[in-house]
C-alpha cells in the first residue's frame, strides 16, 4: 500500500522534527528532504521508492540535498529553490500514484519570495497550479472535539482589508460546493451540515453593521438550500464558534 509523503517544508522550521515523531506515533510515512537536517540521532534509511522497505523505526527517506545546513528558527532564502522542487516532486509522485496522498509540513512564504521569487500566496495556491489549476478550498479539521470540527475559510492569504471585495458570490458558492463535496467524498458523510459565517459583527445586524450578509450570503445560502444543501447562516461568528 502506497505510503503518504511528508514534505521537508521549510529545513529551520518543525517540519524535520515531525518527521521521525510522526513515525513513532504509528503513521505509514516516506520523508523527502535533506537528512542533514533531521533531529540528531534520528533513525532513517535512503530508499528510492516510496515503498522501499525499511528497518523498523528507520524513517524511510527520499533524498533532496539542500545548498547546505539549515539554522532551527533561521529561514535561510538560499534554500528556497529546494523547498519549491520537494513540493514539485512530491506532487509527481502524487497524482502519479507512487504515494497514497502528501502531508506538507511548514513553509517561510518570506523566505521563497526573497530566495526564489516565489508567486503564489501560499502552500494551497500553489499546490492547485501544479495539479493543473483545479478549484480548491483550505480545510482545517479538529478530531480532538467531539463532534469534529472542520473549517474552511473563504478567503485565505491576503490581508484582512481586502477580505470584503474577494468575498464575491462565485467565490463563496464554490467555496461551500468544494466543502460539500469533499465531506461527502473523503469524510464518508451522507448529510453534510454546512453552517455559515457571517461576514460582519453579529452577521450585519440586518445591515447595520454591513451589508454583504444581507445582500450577497444570505441570498446565496437561500438557493443552495432551494438545490437540496443542508446550508445554514449566516450565523454571528462569535455565536457559531
Amino acid at each position: 500500500m502506497a505510503r503518504i509523503l511528508l514534505t521537508c517544508g521549510e529545513p529551520a522550521g518543525v517540519g524535520p522534527e515531525l518527521a521521525p515523531l510522526a513515525l513513532a506515533a504509528g503513521a505509514d510515512l516516506v520523508w523527502m528532504g535533506d537528512p542533514r537536517h533531521l533531529p540528531q540521532g534520528a533513525a532513517w534509511t535512503q530508499v528510492t521508492d516510496p515503498d522501499d522497505p525499511v528497518p523498523p523505526g528507520h524513517l524511510p527517506v527520499l533524498r533532496h540535498d539542500f545548498a547546505g545546513p539549515a539554522t532551527p528558527g533561521r529561514p535561510d532564502p538560499a534554500h528556497a529553490p529546494d523547498v519549491i522542487a520537494v513540493i514539485r516532486r512530491a506532487v509527481d509522485l502524487a497524482m502519479s500514484g507512487r504515494v497514497a496522498a502528501i502531508c506538507t509540513a511548514p513553509i517561510s512564504k518570506e523566505a521563497l519570495i526573497r530566495g526564489a521569487g516565489f508567486a503564489f500566496p501560499g502552500h494551497t495556491e500553489f499546490l492547485a497550479h501544479l495539479a493543473g489549476g483545479v478549484p480548491v478550498a483550505m480545510m482545517l479539521a479538529s478530531t480532538t472535539v467531539t463532534p469534529p470540527c472542520r473549517v474552511v475559510p473563504a478567503t485565505i492569504h491576503i490581508p484582512l482589508a481586502d477580505v470584503p471585495a474577494a468575498l464575491t458570490e462565485q467565490a463563496l458558492d464554490q467555496a461551500i460546493r468544494l466543502t460539500h463535496a469533499a465531506l461527502i467524498r473523503d469524510f464518508g458523510l451522507t448529510a453534510p451540515r454546512i453552517a455559515v459565517a457571517g461576514l460582519n459583527p453579529h452577521a450585519g445586524e440586518g445591515g447595520l453593521m454591513g451589508r454583504q450578509d444581507r445582500d450577497l450570503i444570505a441570498p446565496l445560502i437561500a438557493r443552495l438550500r432551494a438545490e437540496g444543501l443542508h446550508v445554514t447562516g449566516p450565523h454571528p461568528a462569535d455565536t457559531m464558534f
